[in-house]
């Protein structure tokens, strides 16, 4: 259609206000150094102001600083990008519960490293979406490239092992009880005590039979009690273990448990979300022996492997498991373009948009290679092992047991439960460290689950100090 001729003395049609940069094509780094810069600082002023591993004032302070500072959060009218990056992303670091600090210690919460970091910003940037190639041509091969060599590390001595990026273990469980479920029709799912709740939760939310726990009195799944559990069960049986709980860091007798599992023809999960990094190192790669005998194995690596959240990953030892996520959609994965030669990726996720959360993986792992992050896997168990050693030799401080990968519990000696749970409310409130808390043998724990590769003797020495000070109040 033609357009009409401009009348004369008509001013020329308005293009309107300019659009915001965008971060990709051309210009996207140029748009985004100077935001980076402010971001940057921005970080460094939050941190100053916070003065510690989290904002003192507990809960209310920190929501009323908040309403405080950001007021509407839907203004009228923009401040514009600076100013509203340096306010907001100050105000979060402020009121973060930062993992970088040594006396944070309470989660399987690491801090990311730096060139993580900054590979997830080119992902941010990119924007791609890894369901269908046309959307993520390098990423979906990146990702391809890059599970198939986790998944080597999983199960070495087989061939037809793959993985697929999930966003952490609770999504990798729920897989694990899906691919359980199609490939037998249904499934009575068999765990620890010890057990994630998220598995619990799966087999809920798939609309499996209610799960048959079985006793872990030492922290870890009981094999005689399993395998009197497996005895007595009928139909096919997913047994769930783990290789690092959440609780202690403990891993289950994973030989014994592969071998009921084999006598008694039950499908293994190994949850190994926490202890799946100690692959990496020679040192203690040794506690997971045998982990290749399971069906399927959660890994993440925003705990061992000090990522970004999210980088989760289901290992599977025979890749044909996963043809039960198999799906059409016309649009994404036509047969027409597969049958071509473009990859189907829709049978990689129960997710539909899908980040590229491989790329700071892949960087990673070339950055540092396998010695690389074996080391700090070595580095985060021996903190937790002078930790111990110090707890122990302290006459005010009960040690749960020596730590199995770096998570250590101990608690005030002669002090009770209720006392042990105010001091950590209190360290909580006053911004002074941020413990764990797990009950074990009926009694109540202080938690410090070390992976922090910078944390120092000096460090957890002052942390004591902090815990008997508050303890004595």
């Amino acid at each position: 259609m033609r357009t009409p001729p401009q009348e004369e003395g008509t001013p020329p049609p308005s293009e309107g206000p300019s659009a915001p940069p965008l971060s990709g094509g051309p210009e996207g780094p140029t748009a985004l150094r100077p935001l980076l810069t402010t971001v940057l600082d921005a970080l460094h002023d939050g941190a100053a102001a916070r003065r510690g591993p989290l904002p003192a004032g507990g809960p209310a302070a920190v929501a009323t600083r908040v309403r405080e500072t950001v007021g509407t959060a839907l203004p009228p009218h923009g401040t514009g990008p600076d100013e509203a990056l340096h306010t907001l992303v100050r105000l979060l670091t402020e009121g973060a519960a930062d993992p970088a600090e040594p006396l944070c210690a309470a989660h399987l919460h690491c801090p990311p490293l730096a060139v993580a970091t900054a590979a997830d910003l080119a992902v941010s940037a990119l924007n791609p979406s890894l369901d269908s190639w046309d959307q993520a041509p390098a990423a979906s091969a990146l990702e391809a490239l890059v599970t198939a060599a986790l998944a080597a590390e999983v199960y070495p001595h087989t061939r037809t092992a793959d993985a697929v990026v999930t966003t952490g273990g609770t999504e990798s469980n729920q897989l694990a009880l899906l691919l359980a479920r199609e490939r037998h029709g249904t499934v009575q799912l068999v765990c620890g005590e010890n057990a994630h709740h998220s598995l619990h939760r799966a087999a809920w939310l798939l609309g499996l039979p209610e799960p048959v726990t079985v006793p872990a009195p030492a922290g870890t799944l009981n094999p005689t009690a399993l395998a009197d559990t497996l005895i007595r069960l009928d139909g096919p049986l997913l047994v769930a273990a783990t290789a690092g709980t959440t609780d202690a860091g403990l891993i289950d007798p994973i030989p014994e448990i592969a071998d009921l599992c084999a006598t008694h023809g039950a499908r293994l999960h190994i949850d190994a979300a926490y202890g799946g990094g100690l692959l990496f190192s020679d040192r203690h790669r040794t506690k997971l022996d045998d982990l290749d005998r399971a069906h399927t194995v959660t890994l993440d690596l925003h705990k061992l492997g000090w990522q970004p959240v999210a980088a989760g990953l289901l290992a599977v030892r025979d890749r044909r498991d996963l043809d039960a996520l198999a799906h059409r959609a016309d649009y994404l994965n036509a047969d027409d373009d597969t049958e071509a030669g473009l990859p189907d990726l829709l049978g990689r996720s129960l997710r539909t948009t899908r980040r590229a959360d491989i790329l700071k993986i892949a960087v990673t792992l070339r950055a540092l290679g396998r010695t690389g992050l074996g080391a700090l896997v070595d580095q985060v168990c021996a903190a937790a092992h002078d930790f111990a050693h110090l707890i122990d030799a302290h006459p005010g401080f009960e040690l749960y047991d020596t730590p199995t990968i770096s998570t250590v519990l101990f608690r005030p000696t002669g002090a009770d439960d209720a006392a042990l749970a105010r001091v950590r409310r209190q360290l909580l409130t006053e911004g002074r460290a941020v413990l764990g808390r797990a009950r074990l043998d009926g009694r109540l724990w202080l938690k410090a689950t070390l992976l922090n590769p910078h944390t120092r003797p000096g460090d957890l020495a002052g942390l004591l100090k902090l815990v008997e000070g508050n303890t004595a109040r």
